[in-house]
């Protein structure tokens, strides 16, 4: 009976910290790889169509006077005929000079057709008015604050005629590798890397997976393209919500049962993070945009049943459901020691579950490695950022714990777009925590006067 005993304590404790990382992740990083090895040998060359379809560009403007003509000159500097892009510049609400710099690039760049157009305040209000306004047979959306690798347009473009079956799809967001390396310092640059390794994991060799698999949670908001036809079907952007293009994912694939790509070759360059109040704020606005989604799309759909055919009902799981156990078992460790686990057992436990996700980083690093084949100087940073691999389990944690406040967060309040950063959070804390042990402080003195009276 004790070796019974032992036996079933001893798996219990080991796939308790393991089915998680194996089911959900393991699992998916093996795929990338065959994913990969699929492609190359199923490779065919895409065939250039005879004319060049004319397209829709969509940049939602919001005190962008910054950035903007760096963006508008990526495009311009593409190699999509300019003769056949026609520009909305859709201004929600910005008190800045935006149009001032529109202005300058309409001399600068006199080959691009360019319109400027005002909305009410919001990103969703801001798309719906240029969709509406859209000329061409495909609509493609980027941020004001980033930019196009040249071929980015031609290559998506291309991918739509190849395939008529994709409605739509979303290009690969990656940092710009220049912005990383001009911070001089080691800590904030190693950050940085941290995240450019992270976005090319999850554009390449994640979402590459889930598209083979049909199972592309949502197209990014920052580049993502829509057959015209197939867009105007839809209820276009919803307001109410502050991820949008999650939800724009879901009507395409729930409502209108479309298949959702991936156009690996078509890369946009967005700006590293700037500190770690926005990767609190960035990380937290995407949870809570996931739960409001999910929330719309499968409030009837969540049964366990469905955990292993729905990829939203899966991504919900593990980021919500799964959240709670797998909190709980991080603050159990130092209880574990009082439960016959030694302290070795527990060390050797955790470290092993390291190993597992560092082996997670190596299948997605070689997958991302064979994706960027057609980009050398992207490739060849990649290659070179090697050893961030060995740093991305203790980013992914910090991120974990940041997605999970922002669970908590959205319980008791109300959507919206500026939510607390880090160290708004942490002032709120101290201010609590000095109010709650005042209130004990403060009836202790009572006890003891009342103590000390008698």
């Amino acid at each position: 009976m004790e070796l019974i005993n032992r036996f079933c304590n001893s798996f219990l404790f080991w796939a308790a910290w393991i089915i998680i990382p194996v089911l959900m992740e393991i699992i998916p990083s093996l795929g990338s790889v065959f994913v990969l090895i699929k492609k190359h040998v199923l490779h065919k060359d895409i065939i250039r169509p005879a004319i060049d379809p004319e397209i829709s560009l969509i940049i939602p403007i919001y005190n962008s006077m910054d950035t903007l003509e760096q963006c508008i000159r990526s495009i311009d500097e593409s190699d999509y005929p300019d003769d056949k892009i026609r520009i909305f510049l859709v201004n929600n609400q910005g008190q800045d000079d935006s149009f001032q710099v529109f202005c300058e690039c309409q001399r600068k760049f006199p080959l691009l057709r360019m319109q400027w157009l005002n909305a009410k305040q919001g990103k969703s209000k801001a798309l719906n008015l240029a969709l509406f306004n859209s000329e061409g047979k495909y609509i493609i959306h980027i941020d004001s604050d980033g930019l196009l690798e040249r071929s980015a347009l031609r290559n998506m473009v291309y991918r739509f005629e190849d395939d008529p079956s994709i409605e739509c799809m979303t290009g690969v967001i990656l940092t710009d590798p220049k912005q990383v390396q001009d911070y001089p310092l080691f800590m904030p640059r190693l950050l940085r890397k941290i995240e450019f390794m992270e976005y090319a994991q999850a554009f390449l060799a994640g979402r590459n997976y889930a598209e083979e698999v049909n199972a592309v949670y949502t197209l990014s908001g920052a580049f993502s393209a829509f057959r015209k036809s197939a867009v105007l079907k839809s209820q276009l952007y919803n307001t109410d919500t502050i991820c949008e293009d999650t939800q724009i994912t879901f009507q395409m694939k729930y409502l209108q049962k479309t298949k959702v790509g991936i156009c690996e070759d078509a890369i946009f360059f967005v700006d590293p993070i700037e500190d770690m109040n926005k990767l609190y704020t960035q990380r937290q606005r995407w949870q809570r945009g996931s739960l409001e989604v999910s929330h719309l799309f499968l409030k009837n759909k969540l049964k366990a049943r469905n955990m292993l055919t729905n990829v939203g009902v899966r991504t919900l799981l593990y980021d919500h459901t799964f959240a709670f156990p797998r909190m709980i078992w991080y603050l159990a460790l130092l209880c574990l020691l009082c439960m016959n686990y030694s302290f070795a057992q527990i060390g050797y436990s955790t470290l092993f579950l390291y190993g597992l996700y560092v082996l997670i980083g190596i299948f997605y690093y070689i997958s991302t490695v064979g994706f960027l084949k057609g980009f050398k100087e992207i490739r060849s940073y990649y290659i070179k950022q090697w050893y961030v691999i060995l740093f991305l389990p203790f980013f992914n944690l910090l991120v974990f714990f940041i997605r999970f406040a922002g669970v908590i967060n959205s319980i008791n309040t109300d959507s919206a777009w500026k939510t607390k950063n880090f160290s708004q959070e942490r002032e709120s804390f101290v201010k609590t925590v000095a109010k709650d042990f005042g209130v004990i402080t403060h009836l202790l003195h009572k006890v003891r006067k009342f103590v000390n009276d008698d």
